[in-house]
């Protein structure tokens, strides 16, 4: 198939994910029922914020950890679309052609192509595929899939400097890790697999918190690490605000410092800045016409009079409503107020916009 007929297959199974302190990408294996990704991106958690081209965002349980082999199963919606790809069955070769596809840097549903540098290069005692097909943060836990549409590997890390240096876990390791948790263990029940023994490990099984073949230390997740979850500093007042305003904050959580919030049709972005010491919200509305924009700047200018807290601004063709507060007059009421305010004021300018000023609606993903 070339390589737009891949893309269109692939990306219904691809997955964004996003936790407290991390975001990355998984991908739904049909036959297993379960969504894949990296250990390290779910780490400890035993719930994550899950996205998807055929369900809304929601968030999911974590019911497998694999850190030995960078492995973690999350289970997916109920209620779901994704259609069945299939895992390679072959062994893959140096030079074949592959994708990568994720969502590197928070850019959704980024695929890069490339080859297959080595297609076995050992590194503490596994085997990983070597590929220069564009591997960044954010891509990790998503798949690596060659020219028939087939998984051949799960995107994993690269070396920091090196160019074109992305590496892959190969598929076979994934199909041991699903076999031997289905046979072990079965579907949603908790269990980590031993690093020392490849043992799978179960509450029920665990000894103590030693595996039971050979006595390795396990660390078997208790509770939800999302839920339990408070920041400290300015981070944490922000999730308060976040809460005060309506909002769910585990579902709002995008890594460290970042939450991006819905209120309509207008997408709200918050990150503080930990350089600058500015909290920035940034409600992206719709975008410019191409013609008769006169009126529409107009009205934009007058209405920036009017505004306390808020600015109105155009980045790019993307008309922006924005609040800018600095840490040390960061003030719960007022903030509270200014982002009720924002939330409230981004639908309204959006629909406004649109209808009275021919503003073009915002292309989502």
């Amino acid at each position: 198939m070339n390589l737009q007929e891949l893309i269109d297959k692939i990306q219904p199974i691809v997955i964004q994910i996003a936790t407290s302190n991390s975001t990355g990408t998984g991908f739904y294996v049909a036959d297993y029922e379960v969504i894949v990704t990296n250990h390290h991106v779910v780490r400890e958690n035993t719930q994550v914020r899950i996205s998807g081209k055929t369900f809304s965002e929601t968030m999911a349980p974590v019911f497998f950890w694999d850190e030995k082999h960078d492995l973690a199963f999350i289970r997916p919606p109920q209620e779901h679309r994704m259609p069945s790809v299939p895992l390679d069955n072959d062994s893959p070769r140096d030079g074949e052609p592959v994708v990568a596809i994720g969502h590197p840097f928070g850019q959704s549903y980024t695929a890069t192509s490339g080859i297959i540098s080595k297609a076995e290069r050992i590194r503490n005692g596994i085997s990983y595929i070597q590929t220069d097909a564009a591997i960044n943060p954010g891509n990790s836990g998503g798949p690596l899939v060659n020219r028939e549409g087939e998984i051949i590997g799960v995107n994993s890390f690269i070396i920091s400097g090196g160019d074109g240096l992305g590496f892959a876990l190969p598929v076979r390791y994934l199909r041991s890790a699903l076999e031997d948790y289905r046979n072990h263990a079965g579907y949603g029940v908790h269990a980590v697999r031993c690093p020392s023994c490849d043992t799978i490990v179960t509450p029920s099984s665990i000894d103590g918190k030693y595996c039971p073949s050979c006595g390795a230390e396990i660390k078997m997740p208790k509770g939800d690490i999302e839920e339990n979850y408070v920041p400290e500093g300015i981070a944490g007042e922000i999730e308060k605000v976040i809460k005060a305003i309506g909002k769910d904050v585990r579902l709002s959580r995008r890594g460290p410092n970042n939450w991006e919030i819905y209120e309509g049709s207008a997408k709200i972005w918050i990150a503080f800045n930990t350089e600058s010491y500015f909290i920035i919200g940034d409600a992206y509305l719709c975008q410019i016409p191409k013609q008769n924009i006169a009126p529409l700047y107009e009205y934009l200018l007058r209405e920036n009079d009017k505004l306390e807290g808020l600015s109105l601004s155009i980045n790019k063709q993307n008309i922006v409503l924005s609040v800018v507060i600095y840490d040390q007059d960061f003030n719960y009421n007022y903030a509270t107020k200014v982002f009720k305010d924002l939330l409230l004021k981004a639908d309204y300018y959006d629909n406004i916009l649109i209808e009275q000023y021919g503003a073009l609606p915002r292309i989502e993903e």
